[in-house]
């Protein structure tokens, strides 16, 4: 009897253990949600630029090597990477190949000899043949080369390859205004413009987008060629715009609407149907339903959220990212 009394009190409790384990959990377990909080943002107006934000690569328009016509030995390099040339400058000296080992033996025999023989056997001068920049030197003195080898590398000048996808590719015109952004020295925006737009289209992961040169109206010295850019093309800019930050837009059966601060509280103050236009990654453009002295409901980003990447976009534009720069 005894026994059976406590195989019933245990094959109760082995029942009774998962329901105790969920009240324990409901109970103790569960954290409160977190309180919803809003922020106050007054209407302003202010110059709203509308952009379509591109990622590239700083490239030479033109990439020219120089080479030898014969094989031979470097002599002289006289230019540097990074250094301006001029077309018709000499950038180094070499000896063929029959020369580097006519003076080999002459060196060996005396110094007058070697000195007789490099008055009669001059070397031969390697010139630039255009304007521009050494961005690679591929051989020092002393060391040999082929006819196929490249000793120097040129560029007449460095542009942004600029990654634009094909939905924003219609916007972006030849001569049109851009701003350039070096990841490498973010803080230095360089002014350029749009050149060249390319006619055949990349697919890298099921995204198709277009090259588009960009030409800076400077080159730091800074600026080298293979560095990664952050290309604003700029769409227009609009004078005392009324702007809201992207986060105060919300969408109420798919209209845009805001919340304009009233005698109610933030979470019962309806949603206040606004005609939004252009947008980019920080603000929205207003067309019509505010007025500059009011001031509007901000719902605060939750602690992930504020830790997460970028604010919301204006869903009812289709123009693309930027910067409202004022």
């Amino acid at each position: 009897m005894i026994q059976n009394r406590r195989r019933n009190v245990l094959i109760l409790v082995i029942l009774a253990a998962p329901l105790f384990g969920i009240a324990f959990y409901l109970w103790f377990g569960r954290k409160a949600e977190p309180k919803v909080t809003y922020h106050e943002v007054p209407v302003e107006k202010r110059v709203f630029v509308e952009s379509i934000v591109a990622t590239g690569t700083v490239s030479p328009e033109n990439r020219l090597v120089i080479k030898s016509p014969v094989a031979g030995r470097i002599e002289k390099i006289l230019v540097r990477e990074g250094q301006k040339v001029w077309k018709g400058q000499i950038l180094a000296w070499i000896s063929t190949t029959e020369r580097a080992a006519l003076l080999d033996s002459a060196r060996a025999e005396s110094p007058e000899e070697l000195s007789q023989w490099e008055k009669f056997y001059k070397p031969t001068p390697i010139y630039a043949p255009i304007n521009g920049m050494i961005i690679l030197r591929s051989f020092e003195p002393g060391q040999s080369f082929n006819a196929s080898d490249g000793i120097l590398v040129m560029s007449d000048r460095l542009t942004i390859k600029a990654q634009v996808d094909e939905t924003s590719i219609s916007k972006v015109n030849l001569g049109q205004k851009a701003e350039i952004l070096l990841d490498a020295y973010p803080k230095n925006i360089l002014k350029g413009k749009a050149v060249h737009r390319g006619f055949d289209a990349r697919t890298v992961n099921n995204v198709t987008s277009y090259i588009v040169d960009v030409l800076p109206e400077e080159s730091p010295e800074t600026m080298l060629s293979g560095m990664t850019a952050n290309v604003k093309f700029i769409l227009s800019e609009i004078p005392d715009a009324i702007t809201i930050p992207n986060e105060a837009l919300s969408s109420v059966d798919g209209k845009a609407c805001v919340r304009i601060r009233g005698t109610e509280l933030p979470e019962q103050t309806p949603c206040t149907p606004v005609k939004a236009g252009g947008s980019n990654e920080t603000s929205t453009l207003i067309l019509e339903g505010l007025k500059t002295d009011q001031t509007l409901w901000v719902q605060d980003l939750k602690p992930l959220e504020a830790k997460g990447a970028s604010l919301p976009r204006n869903p009812f534009s289709p123009m693309g990212g930027g910067r409202t720069r004022h």
